[in-house]
């Protein structure tokens, strides 16, 4: 979307905190009341709504170190100043580590920008059509928003409209409450959602997105018939396939393509709002902080003549942004390529413009062939499974004897199958941590993590002290 309108109406009463609002006297009925009378005013309104998706320097959005860092994919480089990176990395992070509050407000911020799109659009004399996609938008919006939240935090407080202040201190709805709201309204949206948007509206939410969102909510509650209904109907829009080139998916020039289902755009951003991954994971021996190293296990989960790691990892001696990597740029000698760019290309290293694809077609397959064999349907789990290989495996070196199709219809063997192949097509996508906790697995293969308590992270400490109706999660 055009960079311009993303921050024309992002209300400071927006709720940046919990004690923000407190403090002061309530004015978001009156502000956002006498605001939304024109058309223009509703789409400008739901446009801020995206701010809080971006991976910049003003938002300090620090979901990739939660996804990452305390997964296998990554350990914590850069020179240690950042205090809350290296204790998710050893497990030894507190309710008081400053990027759960960061992260906490920031979601917060989306949903009551959504909010006040949805309680104020009726009023506001516009196109029927229109007024439907902007609801659909906000929706959607607020739905990912919530997702995220309880991907991190369980059970979180649940606003379906902006509330006064003296409405605000209530307790957590369970997940499974918020799951519905999500599931119930993505159906909704994707109802008034088009399917595509013209070349200067990409970038916006979708029906396919909806779907998609509802799926992948789906498959964290295990529902498996859901998850495989609402990727047919993902499938069944027509507009979605996998890309034959797969570093299409990283690069500047090939963005918002057939793959892409839901994108979080940074493209032609002005100054400081841009993509902060490209420095953030970046090298320091370039004009990178190194916070994000790649580890010797995900390289080695690769199999042979996988070309995907090349296309993931920099390693000794290959082109790495204009420089030739070698093993001193970083402590593990690997680093992430995905998101990164020159910074002789950008305005400033931290002004990355290449997008974040938070929901890819590929994941849209390994969804469902992952609800398959969970259904016992493991033989016709191998399709979905083999259309990702076989991309994969056309670009090879040697595409007869690389990635060999998976033709067990053993269930077990296929879901092993399925979980590598998401941890090799979609590494560094900040899926892995929350793939392994919600298989249960994370104990068995991250160091420090503590079966029963870490598979939640704590609630900011500010926010129970300001909201004592909140619980704080078990073991913190």
């Amino acid at each position: 979307m055009k960079r311009t309108t993303y921050f024309l109406l992002f209300f400071s009463l927006a709720l940046t905190s919990c004690q923000d609002i407190l403090d002061k006297e309530p004015i978001a009925t009156f502000d956002a009341g006498s605001y939304f009378q024109s058309e223009a005013d509703a789409i400008q309104a739901v446009n801020a709504a995206y701010r809080p998706l971006l991976f910049n320097n003003d938002n300090g959005n620090f979901y990739w170190a939660f996804a990452e860092i305390t997964s296998d994919e990554a350990i914590t480089g850069g020179d240690g100043s950042r205090a809350g990176l290296v204790e998710l990395e050893s497990f030894t992070y507190t309710p008081r580590t400053e990027e759960f509050n960061s992260f906490w407000k920031l979601q917060y911020d989306g949903i009551t920008q959504c909010n006040l799109v949805l309680d104020n659009l009726p009023g506001v004399d516009m196109d029927e059509s229109l007024r439907n996609q902007v609801t659909g938008e906000a929706l959607f919006l607020r739905s990912y928003y919530y997702f995220l939240l309880t991907q991190v935090f369980g059970d979180v407080p649940l606003f379906t409209s902006v509330a006064p202040p003296e409405e605000l201190k209530i307790p957590r709805s369970p997940k499974a409450e918020i799951y519905a709201r999500i599931e119930a309204d993505c159906e909704r949206a994707a109802q008034l959602l088009p399917e595509m948007y013209p070349p200067a509206e990409v970038g916006r939410a979708t029906k396919g997105a909806a779907y998609a969102l509802a799926a992948k909510t789906y498959l964290y509650e295990k529902k498996w018939d859901k998850v495989v209904e609402y990727v047919a109907k993902v499938k069944a829009l027509g507009i979605y396939s996998l890309m034959p080139d797969y570093q299409d998916n990283f690069r500047k020039e090939t963005q918002n393509n057939s793959e892409s289902v839901w994108e979080i755009q940074h493209t032609n951003l002005e100054l400081g709002v841009g993509n902060f991954l490209n420095q953030w994971w970046l090298s320091k021996k370039l004009e990178g902080y190194g916070f994000a190293e790649v580890t010797q296990g995900f390289v080695d989960a690769f199999e042979p003549d996988d070309p995907r790691l090349k296309f993931t990892v920099a390693m000794r001696n290959e082109d790495y942004f204009g420089a030739i990597y070698k093993n001193s740029f970083s402590s593990t000698t690997f680093s992430p390529r995905k998101y990164l760019q020159d910074t002789s290309t950008v305005s400033q290293p931290s002004d990355g413009d290449i997008n974040y694809t938070a929901i890819r077609f590929a994941e849209v397959l390994l969804w469902e062939a992952e609800a398959l064999n969970e259904l016992g349907r493991p033989a016709e789990a191998q399709a979905p499974l083999e259309q990702v290989r076989a991309r994969a495996r056309a670009q090879a070196e040697d595409p007869a004897t690389a990635l060999p199709p998976i033709n067990t219809t053993g269930q077990q063997e296929m879901r092993d199958a399925i979980r590598h192949e998401r941890q090799v097509e979609l590494g560094f996508e900040l899926h892995r941590f929350f793939d392994l906790v919600r298989w249960d697995i994370a104990a068995d293969s991250l160091s420090g993590f503590e079966k029963g308590k870490h598979e939640l992270f704590p609630l900011p400490q500010t926010e129970i002290d300001l909201n004592p109706s909140l619980i704080q999660n078990p073991g913190y």
